[in-house]
């Protein structure tokens, strides 16, 4: 595996076990839409959120968040909204960031960014 893609897989774990420790109840990762995804789907109480996760080692080039552009957020959009579809949600939904930095082995930071503002 690359690295850099075996950083975003130590995000999206470290994200996970963060959103558990908060309460959150975690009900599917790397949820697919044809070439779209959604990296976490969690219950935070009775609201769904839909979790993006970026990951950088250092944030000398930027905030790993900052990575997530319009046409990101165009995917994100249609991928959740192909979720609640396709899934019948009729509860609350919300789409929170997940920012990391750090590397393996080392401790990270971790920011929670909660109810963005998709477009």
């Amino acid at each position: 595996m690359a690295a850099h893609n075996e950083l975003g897989k130590w995000g999206e774990n470290l994200a996970t076990t963060y959103l558990e420790q908060k309460g959150y109840t975690i009900m599917e990762r790397d949820w697919k839409s044809g070439r779209r995804d959604i990296d976490i789907i969690a219950r935070d109480g009775n609201t769904i959120v839909f979790v993006e996760v970026k990951t950088r080692r250092s944030s000398v080039f930027g905030e790993p968040e900052e990575a997530i552009d319009f046409h990101k957020l165009q995917n994100l959009q249609q991928a959740i909204n192909h979720y609640v579809k396709f899934k019948h949600i009729r509860q609350p939904i919300r789409f929170d960031i997940i920012s990391i930095v750090g590397t393996i082995g080392n401790t990270p930071d971790i920011r929670h960014i909660q109810d963005v503002t998709l477009i």
